[in-house]
Protein backbone atom coordinates (compact mmCIF):
# COMPACT_ATOMS: atom_id res chain seq x y z
CA UNK A 1 0.00 0.00 0.00
CA UNK A 2 3.14 2.12 0.91
CA UNK A 3 4.70 1.13 -2.54
CA UNK A 4 1.40 2.89 -4.56
CA UNK A 5 1.42 6.08 -1.90
CA UNK A 6 4.84 7.47 -3.86
CA UNK A 7 3.66 7.02 -7.59
CA UNK A 8 4.87 10.33 -8.86
CA UNK A 9 7.94 10.32 -7.10
CA UNK A 10 9.27 6.71 -8.31
CA UNK A 11 8.39 7.45 -11.30
CA UNK A 12 10.76 10.05 -11.43
CA UNK A 13 13.03 8.19 -10.11
CA UNK A 14 12.33 5.51 -12.70
CA UNK A 15 13.14 7.75 -15.67
CA UNK A 16 16.70 8.43 -13.83
CA UNK A 17 17.36 5.08 -13.56
CA UNK A 18 16.68 3.32 -16.56
CA UNK A 19 18.41 6.57 -18.57
CA UNK A 20 21.06 6.14 -16.23
CA UNK A 21 21.13 2.12 -16.80
CA UNK A 22 21.12 2.98 -20.58
CA UNK A 23 24.36 4.97 -20.33
CA UNK A 24 26.65 2.41 -18.19
CA UNK A 25 25.03 -1.10 -19.78
CA UNK A 26 27.23 -1.16 -22.45
CA UNK A 27 30.03 -0.47 -20.74
CA UNK A 28 29.01 -2.62 -17.08
CA UNK A 29 31.78 -5.05 -16.85
CA UNK A 30 34.43 -2.12 -17.32
CA UNK A 31 33.04 -0.58 -13.93
CA UNK A 32 32.79 -3.75 -12.24
CA UNK A 33 35.91 -3.02 -9.55
CA UNK A 34 38.24 -6.03 -8.47
CA UNK A 35 37.68 -4.31 -4.95
CA UNK A 36 34.01 -3.74 -4.38
CA UNK A 37 34.20 -3.64 -0.90
CA UNK A 38 37.31 -0.98 -0.75
CA UNK A 39 35.14 1.20 -3.54
CA UNK A 40 31.39 0.51 -3.16
CA UNK A 41 30.43 3.69 -0.87
CA UNK A 42 28.75 1.36 2.04
CA UNK A 43 29.34 4.31 4.75
CA UNK A 44 28.01 7.03 3.01
CA UNK A 45 24.95 4.86 2.04
CA UNK A 46 24.45 3.79 5.78
CA UNK A 47 24.95 7.79 6.51
CA UNK A 48 21.85 8.55 4.19
CA UNK A 49 19.56 5.58 5.14
CA UNK A 50 20.04 5.58 8.49
CA UNK A 51 16.90 6.88 9.73
CA UNK A 52 14.45 4.20 7.23
CA UNK A 53 15.28 1.12 9.55
CA UNK A 54 12.65 1.39 12.22
CA UNK A 55 9.38 -0.91 11.19
CA UNK A 56 6.05 0.50 11.17
CA UNK A 57 3.35 -1.75 12.35
CA UNK A 58 -0.20 0.26 11.42
CA UNK A 59 1.31 -0.46 7.49
CA UNK A 60 2.42 -4.00 8.11
CA UNK A 61 -0.69 -4.63 9.68
CA UNK A 62 -2.88 -2.24 6.97
CA UNK A 63 -0.94 -3.83 4.14
CA UNK A 64 -1.38 -7.60 5.52
CA UNK A 65 -5.08 -7.47 6.36
CA UNK A 66 -5.99 -5.71 3.55
CA UNK A 67 -4.23 -7.95 0.87
CA UNK A 68 -5.63 -11.06 3.06
CA UNK A 69 -9.38 -9.69 3.30
CA UNK A 70 -9.34 -8.75 -0.93
CA UNK A 71 -7.30 -12.11 -1.15
CA UNK A 72 -10.37 -14.67 0.13
CA UNK A 73 -13.14 -12.46 -1.02
CA UNK A 74 -11.41 -12.91 -4.45
CA UNK A 75 -11.00 -17.09 -4.16
CA UNK A 76 -13.99 -17.53 -3.09
CA UNK A 77 -15.92 -15.63 -5.14
CA UNK A 78 -14.01 -17.90 -8.45
CA UNK A 79 -14.73 -20.87 -6.29
CA UNK A 80 -18.70 -20.01 -6.55
CA UNK A 81 -18.92 -17.99 -9.59
CA UNK A 82 -19.65 -19.94 -12.99
CA UNK A 83 -16.59 -22.21 -14.96
CA UNK A 84 -14.62 -19.80 -16.72
CA UNK A 85 -16.85 -17.00 -16.53
CA UNK A 86 -15.48 -13.77 -16.46
CA UNK A 87 -16.35 -13.42 -12.75
CA UNK A 88 -14.18 -16.60 -12.20
CA UNK A 89 -11.65 -15.68 -14.17
CA UNK A 90 -11.16 -11.78 -12.53
CA UNK A 91 -11.88 -13.87 -9.17
CA UNK A 92 -9.02 -15.98 -9.79
CA UNK A 93 -6.40 -13.21 -10.89
CA UNK A 94 -7.07 -10.97 -7.90
CA UNK A 95 -6.98 -13.93 -5.14
CA UNK A 96 -3.45 -14.67 -6.73
CA UNK A 97 -2.33 -11.76 -6.90
CA UNK A 98 -3.71 -10.29 -3.81
CA UNK A 99 -2.44 -13.84 -1.61
CA UNK A 100 0.78 -13.38 -3.14
CA UNK A 101 1.68 -10.32 -1.68
CA UNK A 102 0.33 -11.96 1.78
CA UNK A 103 2.48 -15.15 1.05
CA UNK A 104 5.69 -12.61 0.56
CA UNK A 105 5.24 -11.04 4.06
CA UNK A 106 7.33 -14.37 4.94
CA UNK A 107 10.20 -12.54 3.70
CA UNK A 108 9.16 -9.72 6.20
CA UNK A 109 9.22 -11.98 9.43
CA UNK A 110 12.49 -13.51 8.53
CA UNK A 111 13.98 -10.03 9.13
CA UNK A 112 11.94 -8.44 12.24
CA UNK A 113 14.01 -8.40 14.60
CA UNK A 114 14.03 -11.06 17.32
CA UNK A 115 10.93 -11.37 19.35
CA UNK A 116 9.19 -8.39 17.67
CA UNK A 117 5.79 -8.43 15.80
CA UNK A 118 4.64 -11.53 17.61
CA UNK A 119 0.76 -11.07 17.13
CA UNK A 120 1.59 -10.32 13.17
CA UNK A 121 3.62 -13.52 13.28
CA UNK A 122 0.64 -15.67 14.29
CA UNK A 123 -2.38 -13.87 12.03
CA UNK A 124 0.18 -14.40 8.96
CA UNK A 125 0.33 -17.99 9.84
CA UNK A 126 -3.24 -18.43 10.55
CA UNK A 127 -4.78 -16.59 7.43
CA UNK A 128 -1.72 -17.53 5.16
CA UNK A 129 1.28 -19.49 6.05
CA UNK A 130 -1.04 -22.49 7.36
CA UNK A 131 -3.59 -23.01 4.36
CA UNK A 132 -1.18 -22.20 1.86
CA UNK A 133 1.20 -24.86 3.68
CA UNK A 134 4.24 -22.56 4.05
CA UNK A 135 4.18 -21.94 8.06
CA UNK A 136 6.90 -19.40 8.63
CA UNK A 137 9.26 -21.97 10.33
CA UNK A 138 10.59 -22.96 7.08
CA UNK A 139 11.67 -19.36 6.28
CA UNK A 140 12.46 -18.47 9.36
CA UNK A 141 16.69 -19.07 9.77
CA UNK A 142 17.28 -20.29 6.27
CA UNK A 143 16.73 -16.65 4.58
CA UNK A 144 18.62 -15.36 7.51
CA UNK A 145 21.85 -17.67 6.58
CA UNK A 146 20.84 -16.69 3.00
CA UNK A 147 22.41 -12.47 3.98
CA UNK A 148 25.76 -14.10 5.80
CA UNK A 149 28.78 -12.85 4.24
CA UNK A 150 30.45 -16.54 4.73
CA UNK A 151 27.70 -17.91 3.13
CA UNK A 152 25.65 -15.88 0.03
CA UNK A 153 26.23 -17.41 -2.91
CA UNK A 154 28.35 -20.43 -1.66
CA UNK A 155 27.23 -23.86 -1.92
CA UNK A 156 25.51 -23.46 1.76
CA UNK A 157 23.47 -20.96 0.37
CA UNK A 158 19.46 -22.64 -0.03
CA UNK A 159 18.58 -19.93 -1.97
CA UNK A 160 21.53 -19.38 -4.29
CA UNK A 161 21.62 -21.23 -7.25
CA UNK A 162 24.43 -20.02 -10.19
CA UNK A 163 22.10 -20.04 -12.95
CA UNK A 164 24.52 -17.62 -14.69
CA UNK A 165 26.92 -19.89 -15.20
CA UNK A 166 24.62 -23.14 -16.10
CA UNK A 167 22.42 -23.86 -19.10
CA UNK A 168 19.35 -21.55 -19.56
CA UNK A 169 17.39 -25.00 -19.36
CA UNK A 170 17.95 -25.05 -15.63
CA UNK A 171 16.18 -21.87 -15.47
CA UNK A 172 13.20 -23.19 -17.13
CA UNK A 173 13.23 -26.37 -15.17
CA UNK A 174 12.96 -24.31 -11.89
CA UNK A 175 10.32 -22.18 -12.84
CA UNK A 176 8.30 -25.40 -13.90
CA UNK A 177 8.84 -26.75 -10.73
CA UNK A 178 6.14 -24.56 -9.76
CA UNK A 179 3.08 -27.38 -10.56
CA UNK A 180 4.77 -29.47 -8.45
CA UNK A 181 5.36 -27.15 -5.23
CA UNK A 182 2.11 -27.54 -3.58
CA UNK A 183 1.33 -31.05 -3.88
CA UNK A 184 4.82 -31.79 -2.27
CA UNK A 185 3.75 -29.08 0.09
CA UNK A 186 0.51 -30.79 0.89
CA UNK A 187 2.01 -34.27 1.22
CA UNK A 188 4.89 -32.94 3.37
CA UNK A 189 2.45 -31.89 5.63
CA UNK A 190 -0.55 -33.99 5.48
CA UNK A 191 1.55 -37.60 5.12
CA UNK A 192 4.73 -36.99 6.53
CA UNK A 193 4.08 -35.10 9.85
CA UNK A 194 2.28 -37.96 11.25
CA UNK A 195 4.26 -40.95 10.01
CA UNK A 196 7.64 -38.94 11.10
CA UNK A 197 5.52 -39.32 14.63
CA UNK A 198 5.45 -43.08 13.89
CA UNK A 199 8.91 -43.27 12.73
CA UNK A 200 11.06 -40.89 14.97
CA UNK A 201 13.68 -41.46 12.31
CA UNK A 202 12.05 -39.66 9.87
CA UNK A 203 11.93 -36.33 11.91
CA UNK A 204 15.39 -35.87 11.58
CA UNK A 205 15.49 -36.44 7.52
CA UNK A 206 12.11 -34.28 7.22
CA UNK A 207 13.57 -31.46 9.06
CA UNK A 208 17.02 -31.82 6.83
CA UNK A 209 15.30 -31.99 3.74
CA UNK A 210 11.66 -31.13 3.50
CA UNK A 211 11.71 -28.20 6.02
CA UNK A 212 12.68 -24.76 4.19
CA UNK A 213 11.83 -22.74 1.49
CA UNK A 214 14.53 -22.70 -1.00
CA UNK A 215 15.55 -22.69 -4.52
CA UNK A 216 18.37 -25.20 -3.88
CA UNK A 217 17.34 -28.89 -3.92
CA UNK A 218 20.37 -30.00 -2.33
CA UNK A 219 20.09 -27.85 0.49
CA UNK A 220 20.27 -29.41 3.95
CA UNK A 221 18.68 -27.62 6.81
CA UNK A 222 20.95 -27.46 9.79
CA UNK A 223 19.73 -28.48 13.19
CA UNK A 224 19.96 -24.71 14.64
CA UNK A 225 18.75 -23.19 11.44
CA UNK A 226 15.64 -21.30 13.77
CA UNK A 227 15.64 -17.66 14.80
CA UNK A 228 11.98 -16.83 15.74
CA UNK A 229 9.91 -19.80 15.18
CA UNK A 230 10.91 -21.89 18.35
CA UNK A 231 7.14 -23.20 17.81
CA UNK A 232 8.19 -24.98 14.75
CA UNK A 233 5.79 -28.41 15.84
CA UNK A 234 2.84 -26.66 16.32
CA UNK A 235 3.26 -24.70 13.50
CA UNK A 236 3.41 -28.10 11.76
CA UNK A 237 0.86 -29.55 13.69
CA UNK A 238 -1.68 -26.76 13.07
CA UNK A 239 -0.69 -27.65 9.11
CA UNK A 240 -1.44 -30.95 9.63
CA UNK A 241 -4.64 -30.72 11.01
CA UNK A 242 -5.77 -28.20 8.64
CA UNK A 243 -5.23 -30.12 5.62
CA UNK A 244 -6.20 -33.53 6.92
CA UNK A 245 -9.61 -31.45 7.89
CA UNK A 246 -10.08 -29.82 4.38
CA UNK A 247 -9.29 -33.42 2.67
CA UNK A 248 -11.29 -34.96 5.03
CA UNK A 249 -14.08 -32.56 4.37
CA UNK A 250 -14.00 -33.53 0.76
CA UNK A 251 -13.88 -36.97 1.06
CA UNK A 252 -16.91 -36.79 3.27
CA UNK A 253 -18.54 -34.73 0.42
CA UNK A 254 -19.05 -31.80 3.02
CA UNK A 255 -17.20 -29.27 0.73
CA UNK A 256 -16.99 -29.66 -2.71
CA UNK A 257 -13.76 -30.86 -4.42
CA UNK A 258 -13.17 -27.75 -6.38
CA UNK A 259 -11.67 -26.46 -3.16
CA UNK A 260 -8.63 -27.99 -3.29
CA UNK A 261 -8.54 -28.21 -6.97
CA UNK A 262 -8.92 -24.07 -7.07
CA UNK A 263 -6.37 -23.79 -4.14
CA UNK A 264 -4.12 -25.80 -6.22
CA UNK A 265 -4.20 -23.61 -9.11
CA UNK A 266 -4.30 -20.33 -7.13
CA UNK A 267 -0.84 -21.60 -5.31
CA UNK A 268 1.04 -23.14 -8.62
CA UNK A 269 0.67 -19.68 -9.76
CA UNK A 270 1.60 -17.83 -6.18
CA UNK A 271 4.57 -20.05 -6.93
CA UNK A 272 5.12 -19.52 -10.74
CA UNK A 273 5.04 -15.80 -9.88
CA UNK A 274 7.28 -15.78 -7.25
CA UNK A 275 9.74 -17.89 -9.43
CA UNK A 276 10.25 -15.57 -11.80
CA UNK A 277 10.51 -12.69 -9.12
CA UNK A 278 13.58 -15.08 -8.03
CA UNK A 279 15.22 -15.22 -11.23
CA UNK A 280 15.00 -11.55 -11.33
CA UNK A 281 16.25 -10.69 -7.99
CA UNK A 282 20.04 -11.77 -8.45
CA UNK A 283 22.58 -12.20 -11.14
CA UNK A 284 23.49 -15.60 -9.65
CA UNK A 285 26.91 -15.58 -11.00
CA UNK A 286 29.05 -16.77 -8.01
CA UNK A 287 29.69 -20.41 -8.96
CA UNK A 288 29.75 -21.03 -5.08
CA UNK A 289 33.16 -22.08 -4.31
CA UNK A 290 33.92 -18.76 -2.40
CA UNK A 291 32.12 -16.41 -0.35
CA UNK A 292 31.29 -12.44 -1.46
CA UNK A 293 31.87 -9.46 0.74
CA UNK A 294 28.65 -7.06 1.62
CA UNK A 295 29.26 -4.68 -1.20
CA UNK A 296 29.82 -8.37 -3.86
CA UNK A 297 26.39 -9.13 -2.67
CA UNK A 298 25.00 -6.21 -3.42
CA UNK A 299 26.48 -5.84 -6.92
CA UNK A 300 25.40 -9.43 -7.52
CA UNK A 301 21.67 -8.40 -6.79
CA UNK A 302 18.93 -6.77 -8.49
CA UNK A 303 16.85 -3.18 -8.64
CA UNK A 304 13.50 -2.88 -10.77
CA UNK A 305 12.13 0.38 -9.43
CA UNK A 306 9.80 -0.66 -12.38
CA UNK A 307 6.33 0.90 -12.96
CA UNK A 308 5.08 1.70 -9.48
CA UNK A 309 1.61 0.24 -10.40
CA UNK A 310 2.70 -3.50 -11.93
CA UNK A 311 6.17 -4.26 -10.79
CA UNK A 312 4.77 -4.08 -6.96
CA UNK A 313 2.47 -6.96 -8.67
CA UNK A 314 5.04 -9.67 -9.32
CA UNK A 315 7.82 -8.11 -6.99
CA UNK A 316 5.54 -7.15 -3.78
CA UNK A 317 6.29 -6.00 -0.28
CA UNK A 318 9.43 -3.96 -1.47
CA UNK A 319 11.15 -7.09 -3.25
CA UNK A 320 11.78 -4.72 -6.49
CA UNK A 321 14.63 -3.20 -4.61
CA UNK A 322 15.81 -5.97 -3.03
CA UNK A 323 19.94 -4.92 -3.90
CA UNK A 324 18.74 -2.24 -1.71
CA UNK A 325 17.71 -4.72 0.56
CA UNK A 326 20.80 -6.85 0.63
CA UNK A 327 22.57 -3.24 1.21
CA UNK A 328 20.48 -2.86 4.54
CA UNK A 329 18.51 -6.32 5.39
CA UNK A 330 16.82 -4.50 8.60
CA UNK A 331 15.26 -2.41 6.61
CA UNK A 332 11.62 -2.46 6.56
CA UNK A 333 10.07 -2.70 2.70
CA UNK A 334 7.79 0.47 3.70
CA UNK A 335 11.26 2.15 3.31
CA UNK A 336 12.74 0.33 0.88
CA UNK A 337 11.65 2.76 -2.22
CA UNK A 338 12.72 5.78 -0.35
CA UNK A 339 16.31 4.31 0.54
CA UNK A 340 16.28 3.46 -3.15
CA UNK A 341 16.14 7.33 -4.46
CA UNK A 342 18.10 8.68 -1.31
CA UNK A 343 20.90 6.82 -2.64
CA UNK A 344 20.62 7.94 -6.37
CA UNK A 345 20.14 11.06 -5.48
CA UNK A 346 22.69 11.48 -2.56
CA UNK A 347 25.35 9.50 -3.23
CA UNK A 348 28.38 11.29 -3.98
CA UNK A 349 29.28 8.93 -6.88
CA UNK A 350 26.41 6.36 -7.72
CA UNK A 351 27.82 4.46 -10.53
CA UNK A 352 28.10 1.82 -9.13
CA UNK A 353 24.59 1.73 -7.08
CA UNK A 354 23.19 1.97 -10.64
CA UNK A 355 24.67 -1.29 -12.08
CA UNK A 356 22.29 -3.19 -10.27
CA UNK A 357 18.90 -1.54 -11.51
CA UNK A 358 16.96 -2.93 -14.38
CA UNK A 359 14.24 -1.73 -16.15
CA UNK A 360 11.74 -4.35 -15.80
CA UNK A 361 11.04 -7.71 -15.50
CA UNK A 362 11.75 -8.81 -18.77
CA UNK A 363 15.15 -6.75 -18.93
CA UNK A 364 16.06 -8.63 -15.63
CA UNK A 365 15.44 -12.02 -17.29
CA UNK A 366 16.77 -11.67 -20.14
CA UNK A 367 19.99 -10.59 -19.07
CA UNK A 368 20.42 -13.49 -17.00
CA UNK A 369 18.99 -15.82 -19.79
CA UNK A 370 21.90 -14.19 -21.93
CA UNK A 371 24.53 -14.50 -19.57
CA UNK A 372 23.38 -18.27 -19.05
CA UNK A 373 23.56 -18.96 -23.18
CA UNK A 374 27.25 -16.90 -23.05
CA UNK A 375 28.19 -19.09 -20.28
CA UNK A 376 27.38 -22.45 -21.99
CA UNK A 377 28.92 -21.74 -25.34
CA UNK A 378 32.32 -20.83 -23.95
CA UNK A 379 31.85 -23.82 -22.32
CA UNK A 380 31.34 -25.66 -25.51
CA UNK A 381 34.21 -23.62 -27.04
CA UNK A 382 36.74 -24.94 -24.40
CA UNK A 383 35.82 -28.60 -24.46
CA UNK A 384 36.14 -28.13 -28.44
CA UNK A 385 39.58 -26.62 -27.94
CA UNK A 386 40.83 -29.19 -25.29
Amino acid sequence: MNEFAETKETQETTVLSEVAVKKIAENQEAIQPETPEAVFPLREAHNLVSDLMKPNPWIYWADFLFSSLVGWIAFFTALRSSLFSLWQIGAYVIAVLALYRVAIFVHELAHLKKGTFKTFRVAWNFMCGIPFMIPSFTYDGVHNDHHRRDVYGTHEDGEYVPFATRKPIGMVGYVLLSFLIPLVLLMRFLLLVPLSYLMPFLRKVIWERASSLTIDPSYKRVENAIRNDHNWQQQELAAFLFAATVVSLILLDVIPIDVLVLWYLVATMVFILNSLRTLAAHAYRNPGEKPMSHAEQYLDSVNVPGNPLITPLWAPVGLRFHATHHLFMSMPYHNLGKAHRRLINGLGDNTLYLTTVRSGLWDALRRIWRESSQATETSKKGLHHQ
